[in-house]
């Protein structure tokens, strides 16, 4: 691990990523942002495609990748099979492994969908006054499967996932303002206090792991980009290949890059 991951540039830290380091992302390269990975067949392509579009929240479609193809604009002389670091691979919608380089997995007529990723709002965040409580614990940010479902489109349907940060009360309309500047990486919260009214348990997270929650805070929740891939686990396409949820691709866009009046 580097002494500051925050310091570290996006082709150092996709290096790092294809020389086999394995952590959650969050953090990292500090002004760059971050994307939620996903790679489908052709034959599903579309109605992926479509499923953002009507899901424009969890879903915000920052690039895609011709069938293929390995490389693209966001991440120059990357590779989408590597750098990453740590995938999951599903076949029939089933996780079956969850590797450090899906190159023995990679099939020509994959596409990959690049969503937009909350963790590229974070350092908005943390600069104005708002704390990150999965950085402050040393552990991956909470995630979880709600009771709402995402709009279907063709085969693709699933429940929407929210990520969840703690934020003290006082500065929930901060935590709100400052996010909501930043809609393709998943914008403003869908949902703040009572996690029952979502069916969530925050002490049981789908995905990443549980944060204390300190006296005063409210938990609040952001749509999330592993949605997709609760859409494959209830779809069932023939295979897919997404980022382990908290272990990001590192673009380098900037973070400003996606910032609105």
């Amino acid at each position: 691990m580097p002494a500051d991951p925050a310091a570290v540039l996006p082709a150092d830290a996709r290096a790092a990523f294809r020389a086999g380091l394995v952590t959650p992302t969050s953090g990292w390269s500090r002004g760059y942002a971050q994307v939620n990975v996903l790679s489908i067949p052709r034959e599903q392509a579309f109605d992926l495609l479509l499923f953002a579009q009507r899901n424009p929240k969890p879903c915000p479609v920052l690039g895609v990748l011709e069938p293929g193809e390995t490389s693209g604009p966001l991440l120059a002389g990357g590779d989408i099979r590597t750098d990453v670091p740590k995938y999951t691979v599903y076949h029939d919608g089933v996780l079956v492994d969850e590797p450090a380089d899906v190159s023995a997995h990679w099939r020509d007529d994959l596409v990959t969908f690049l969503f937009g990723c909350s963790f590229t709002f974070e350092a908005a965040l943390q600069d104005g006054g708002v704390r990150i409580a999965h950085l402050d614990q040393g552990v991956n940010v909470p995630m979880y499967r709600t009771n709402r479902q995402a709009a279907p489109a063709g085969a693709m349907a699933g429940p929407l996932v929210v990520s969840m940060r703690p934020v003290p009360a006082a500065q929930v309309a901060d935590a709100v303002r400052i996010t909501s500047r930043y809609p393709a990486v998943h914008g403003a919260p869908v949902h703040v206090g009572d996690p029952e009214e979502l069916g969530v348990d925050l002490r049981s997270p789908d995905f990443g792991d549980a944060v204390r929650i300190p006296e005063g805070h409210l938990p609040v929740f952001w749509a999330c980009g592993v949605t997709p891939q609760a859409a494959v686990m209830q779809s069932r396409p023939p295979l897919a290949i997404g980022h382990a949820p908290g272990h990001m691709l590192i673009t380098d866009a900037r973070d400003s890059d996606y910032l609105v009046p």
